[in-house]
């Protein structure tokens, strides 16, 4: 504690003639559960951290309340400065104290907070900082209905921000305090305007610089002006000639700055962010800049097994690995958003993003997604204007999720809705809203965009009965603006799958979830109704709700070792840089005399299977999408598929080596020929 202390009055005086010092808070907190009634065995932890993943493995902690406790040592010549405490995510209820004296609070565990404590400080002194943290579910603290773990915890980073009277508000919204407005969008120019807040203490005009900086580092434009402070947001226009357009396949970034001062600078912020326009038509689908691009998307989750919910850079870059395998041009920030990181990644990676607001319902009956509240309401309003504020900036964020499966019964929900939906459009008009229904009715209608959650097959009749669906879409519904997602669990290692047996509560094969999708696949694939296809999910996560803690629809296991063999199916028709060649359920048990076929995807064309020596005959069911008919294994036979320069193989055992061979019954002579 004393190191960190030193470290960070050391860095205020070696860096306290610059405009504006951010100091990070990770280090050096001392955390206990509220129900220990004493910090005297408290743990000293760093962040980002959550409780349920620093416990000795002692269990989720759902509904628990913690305190983080802190000490910072403040500068006497700090005193004629101002002091923000920002948070970068507090799942899901914060309350801050400095030195014993309530400086303010937080509902919501997706965005960031910040709030000033200038007055409460004792400047030349050891400083308190407290943080209560809860992670109950609240009737007025949105998400009320979800199956994700809410970990609890500070499991982002936080930061001390040192700057003068008069500076870019930490405050606005938890945002940087500037947003970059796109009002027209073109190959010969851009034009648009710089809305930026300010704090004051007192003054009622300073200069304010605007400078943007183009990929290459060439400064294209710059203008300094004499400004009014009367506690509105200033707007600065702007243009820029030639622009580099961001789109996926060239994703440019531009640095935008604003400074406070005239022959001093007093205060600094910089940006990024990226020229692009986006319209979405029924007759165009998705377009980036004119272009159209057909979305392959999947649902990304918050957690992975061994970080829990608080995720850190290389996480985030082991998950982007996997999505870029896999082709998918697009992710879902499910139920709430990610760090910024994961979005500044997008950004350079021409990744398209859509943020979902966390008014969200679970497959749970007994769940209460919407209480018609005003204190529910406001916190669904808060949070939504939090998300749009904090990644505003970002051009990878092309769409604002409004809800996500919400039951259209009891209270009517629509009204509500449409006032998020009118808040989306007023604070960015720039993006259209979306959301994700599994309902009939007037709730479809309220967004730009709806995506429609999809299961037909799952529990009941069959996977070719959403071409029905389909087409009853076309025929009524074609002038929406439709996209779909579908998904399914299956856990690796469950076995003995059927295709007529149902889903049970803690048997859910691998082998239904890749029949599943093999069929969707099949089904809907390049279908021009859809303006983008939306798989659920990219990876397991974390569901204490659910048989074994986890939600096991991801194309990926929630510690990411195994991809499962739908993953090999979405490289296969997605990854265009890198050929596919996979054969299927590997994992396989076989029974002597049992027949087996075959299911191979390729994107290298047509393979060849080869079972021993004996060539089977492939035939192309679906794009990507290979089988054989069914043949008579015995013994030990390796299975190989060869597509060009591709090779992909599995050896499999006929039989249980461990009974008796008089138990396994009559052997039986070897047939690997196809049969008709």
């Amino acid at each position: 504690m004393k190191r960190y202390i030193a470290t960070l009055l050391l860095l205020a005086i070696c860096a306290s003639t610059q405009a504006r010092e951010v100091f990070p808070l990770n280090e050096g907190w001392r955390f206990f559960f509220k129900s220990e009634n004493s910090s005297d065995n408290a743990r000293h932890v760093t962040l980002p951290h959550t409780w349920d993943t620093d416990t000795g493995g002692t269990g989720y902690f759902l509904e628990t309340t913690a305190n983080y406790q802190n000490d910072m040592y403040i500068p006497a010549e700090w005193a004629t400065k101002r002091l923000f405490v920002k948070f970068y995510g507090v799942q899901s209820v914060a309350d801050v104290f400095v030195n014993g004296y309530y400086v303010g609070g937080h509902k919501g565990g997706g965005t960031a907070f910040a709030l000033e404590i200038t007055d409460k400080i004792r400047f030349g002194s050891d400083n308190a900082l407290l943080v209560v943290v809860s992670n109950n579910y609240c009737d007025d603290v949105l998400p009320t209905s979800t199956d994700m773990n809410l970990y609890g915890g500070i499991y982002r980073e936080a930061e001390l921000i040192l700057t003068e009277k008069t500076a870019v508000s930490p405050l606005y919204l938890g945002s940087d305090g500037i947003l970059v407005h796109q009002n027209s969008v073109g190959d010969e120019r851009v034009e648009g305007e710089a809305e930026i807040h300010l704090v004051t203490g007192g003054e009622n005009s300073c200069v304010l610089t605007l400078d943007i900086t183009a990929p290459d580092g060439s400064r294209v434009f710059s203008k300094r002006q004499k400004t009014r402070i009367d506690g509105k947001p200033v707007t600065i226009p702007f243009s820029v000639d030639a622009p580099q357009l961001w789109s996926p396949a060239n994703p440019a970034l531009y640095r935008v700055s604003v400074s406070i001062g005239d022959a001093t600078v007093t205060d600094s912020v910089a940006v990024r962010t990226g020229f692009r326009s986006i319209v979405a038509t029924p007759a165009g689908g998705f377009a980036v800049n004119g272009s159209r691009i057909p979305i392959h998307g999947v649902t990304l989750y918050h957690d992975n097994a061994i970080s829990g919910g608080a995720l850190i850079a290389p996480d985030y870059e082991a998950d982007l690995g996997h999505i870029r395998t896999l082709g998918a041009n697009a992710l879902r920030s499910a139920v709430m958003p990610h760090a910024q990181y994961l979005y500044d990644r997008c950004d350079e990676l021409g990744m398209l993003v859509w943020v979902d607001a966390p008014f969200h319902r679970s497959s749970f009956l007994g769940d209460v997604a919407y209480y018609a509240t005003p204190q529910f309401e406001q916190n669904g309003l808060q949070q939504l204007q939090e998300i749009i504020a904090q990644n505003y900036n970002h051009p990878s964020v092309v769409m604002w999720g409004i809800f996500s499966r919400l039951w259209t019964r009891g209270n009517d929900v629509t009204p509500y809705l449409g006032k998020l939906n009118a808040a989306a459009h007023a604070l960015d008009p720039s993006r259209p809203t979306v959301a994700c229904s599994d309902q009939d009715g007037n709730i479809n209608f309220i967004t730009d965009l709806i995506v429609w959650r999809q299961d037909v097959g799952w529990r009941k009749g069959t996977t070719d009965d959403v071409t029905v669906w389909r087409d009853q879409l076309q025929k009524g519904w074609s002038h929406l603006r439709s996209g779909i997602c579908y998904g399914g669990s299956g856990f690796i290692g469950h076995k003995s799958y059927t295709a007529q047996a149902a889903p049970r509560a803690n048997w859910m094969p691998e082998e239904r979830q890749t029949h599943f999708h093999e069929q969707y696949a099949k089904n809907l694939q390049n279908d021009s109704l859809f303006w983008g296809t939306w798989i659920n999910n990219m990876f397991d996560y974390g569901s204490v709700r659910r048989p074994y803690g986890v939600n096991g629809a991801g194309l990926v296991t929630i510690d990411r070792r195994e991809r499962k063999d739908a993953f090999y199916l979405y490289k296969a028709l997605w990854n265009k840089e890198e050929p596919t060649l996979h054969i299927t359920d590997k994992r396989r048990t076989l029974r002597d005399g049992e027949r087996q076929a075959f299911h191979i995807y390729s994107s290298a064309g047509a393979p060849t299977l080869l079972a021993g020596a004996d060539t089977l005959a492939v035939t192309e069911y679906a794009t990507c999408q290979y089988r054989t008919d069914s043949v008579s294994l015995r013994g030990t036979v390796e299975i190989k598929a060869i597509a060009g320069p591709l090779r992909d193989s599995v050896t499999l055992r006929v039989g249980n080596v461990l009974k008796p061979k008089r138990l396994q019954g009559p052997r039986r002579t070897v047939n690997p020929q196809p049969t008709n």
